[in-house]
Order: C-alpha cells, then structure tokens, then sequence
C-alpha cells in the first residue's frame, strides 16, 4: 500500500477527510474460508494462541544483470519514476522487476509477504482489537544468501514479531518451494510459482491455512477434516461499498496496519538489528536511526503530498 509507515498515515488521513473508498489488494480478507479460519482461531477454537507463523516458498528466477538503455517509445521515464531517485533506465528496474529494488517496492516481504501477515494480523485483531494488532519488538535477519544477480532485497528472510504473550514470525525463501508438502501428488515447481501460509498455534491445537483450504490439528495426533475454499470476491465487496458507502474487507487502515508490519520489519533489516517499537504512537522511542526510517525523501519536484 505504501513504501513507508508515514505514507500510510496520509493515505488513511486522505481516505478520511474525503470519505472516499479504499479497497487494498490484500485480497484475503475476502475469501470466505480465509474468514472462517479466523473466526474459528478467535473464537477459541484452539485454545489460548500463543504463536502464529506466516511463510511464503517460491522459486524466483534470476533476473540477471541486463546493461542500461533507453526507456522504450512512448514511456515517460522522468514521470515513471516520481519521487524515486534518477537513475538511468533499466530493464530491471521497469515492469515487475522493480519489486526487488528499494528505491520502489518493499522487498518480497512487502511484495508476497503482507498477503499472509494480512491473515495473521486479521485473527490478532479479532482476539485483542484492532487498536491493539501492532508489535512491539521486530527482528529481522536474512540477506541475498542464493543468487548473484541484480537483485538488492533478500531472496531468504526472517522476521520476528513481538507481542504481549504471542509471537508473530514470518519465513521467506525464494531459491525453493515447498516439495516437502507435495508429497503424495504430483507437483513441479515452476519458476514464479508460490506456497502461501498462515499457521497458528494454540494451547488445544494448529490450524493450517494455504490458499485452499484450511485444516486443524489435535495434540492427540488427530486432525479434523478440511475446509475447502468456499468463494468471496475482493472486487465484489469494494463494489458494494462504492454504493453502500461501508467500510470494505480491506479498508485503508486495515490495509496500513498490515502494510505497517512489513515496514517494520524493513527498518530492522535494514539496521540490522532489532528495534522496539510503540503502537500507541507508532515509532521508535529513543531510536533516531529507526525513527528517520518512518519516511524517506523524495525527489524534488514531487514531495510528499500533506493532507
């Protein structure tokens, strides 16, 4: 949604003040067995939830260390690259390749990653409130640790999140998928190609949840049957509160917050180190290196718009 965590706070504040709908595309929350699997974490149904886990497996091909040139006919470089810094054209850091540079996206942990933070920090909001969703002590380590190409923001990442009695992590590999989960039905890693999960781990049991299905475990050894996916359609929903002027499932707070943990865990790499954060105002107290990180500068003439 946004590149740093002041941005969302104007974004939210712009939503605000024009009372405009704004649908984020962490499109989960509108998948039907998606908000089933909440629910039934929040409401109990597995006991006191003490960890929850979030990782993505992909195999992401190399994109290589192709020379500068020229912006193909017709684009708009200078216009294209807004507030980012002036650099020259290169076919990297154009179309979708440019999620894996700093001066434009938010890594893979922003790219990928907030899709199952989002579902992680939905059931935290429906446990403790969405005032209440936001860590307070991040960790990230991790690096380029598999290819050597143009590459500047990790292909293998983890990032500790943590709460008031629950930790959130969140898993990144991008040199693999997850063969280990396939077994027993046929399945070829494609270049591009994505495992999705968001588990969580409670007193009396784990649910599992993948992009299909979700699927609870017993400390018995049992397990219960699994919930397919069941529909629900992000578009559908934004649609309806276009007329209905309701709050969508992805409003632009809900969206921010979610957007906020990948940030955070951003300023942490980029530290390397941990930082502790406070929710209530959100920023680092006493840390001024982390503190800066709450925004970044932006080319002239196009600054940062104030609400």
């Amino acid at each position: 949604m946004s590149q740093t965590i002041h941005e969302g706070h104007q974004m939210r504040a712009a939503a605000r003040k024009y009372n405009r709908i704004v649908q984020v595309g962490t499109q989960r929350r509108s998948g039907n067995h998606f908000r089933k699997a909440v629910e039934f974490v929040a409401g109990g149904g597995i006991g006191k939830v003490c960890e929850i886990k979030a990782w993505i497996y992909q195999l992401r091909p190399s994109i290589g260390q192709p020379p500068d040139g020229k912006p193909p006919a017709g684009v708009d470089y200078d216009a294209w690259l807004g507030p980012a810094p002036r650099r020259p054209f290169n076919p990297n850091r154009f179309h979708y390749n440019w999620r894996f540079f700093w001066d434009y996206g938010n890594s893979e942990l922003g790219n990928q990653g907030v899709h199952v933070l989002d579902v992680a920090i939905w059931a935290i909001q429906k446990m403790r409130g969405v005032e209440n969703c936001l860590p307070t002590r991040i960790s990230s380590t991790g690096g380029i640790f598999w290819l050597d190409d143009a590459k500047e923001v990790p292909d293998t990442q983890g990032v500790n999140y943590q709460y008031d009695n629950l930790l959130l992590s969140f898993e990144l590999r991008s040199f693999a998928a997850d063969h280990l989960l396939h077994q027993g039905r046929p399945f070829k890693a494609s270049p591009g190609a994505a495992d999705f999960y968001t588990t969580y781990y409670g007193t009396e049991g784990t649910l599992v949840l993948t992009n299909d299905s979700w699927k609870v475990y017993r400390g018995d050894g049992s397990s219960e049957a699994a919930h397919e996916a069941s529909g629900g359609s992000h578009e559908g929903n934004f649609l309806q509160c276009v007329k209905s002027r309701k709050l969508p499932n992805s409003d632009v707070e809900i969206g921010r917050l979610s957007t906020t943990l990948t940030h955070l865990g951003t300023i942490s790499h980029k530290l390397r180190r941990d930082v502790v954060f406070d929710p209530r105002s959100e920023t680092f107290p006493g840390d001024s290196a982390a503190n800066k990180l709450l925004t970044k500068d932006y080319r002239e003439p196009c600054g940062l718009p104030k609400v």
